[in-house]
């Protein structure tokens, strides 16, 4: 299994986009995403690289598990 590294917010977004996540508002340079079944919005701030650490605590966030994620990071 590849490492989850940092990647653009624009391609992290279109990773929840697809797994049904929709833009709910922004603050800042901070948006929010949520999904009907989610308790808790994910957030994706708009950097260049967004560290592994927010990527992984939003897949936790959104129950996505490693497989899940990188087969989501092939469609888009």
């Amino acid at each position: 299994m590849p490492r989850i590294t940092p990647i653009h917010w624009r391609r992290l977004e279109k990773v929840f986009l697809v797994e049904g996540f929709t833009f709910a508002r922004q603050e800042g340079s901070h948006r929010s995403y949520v999904k009907s079944g989610v308790l808790r919005p994910i957030v994706i701030p708009v950097y260049d690289e967004v560290p592994v650490s927010i990527i992984r605590n939003n897949m936790k966030t959104a129950g996505l598990s490693r497989e899940q994620y990188f087969r989501l990071l092939e469609v888009v």
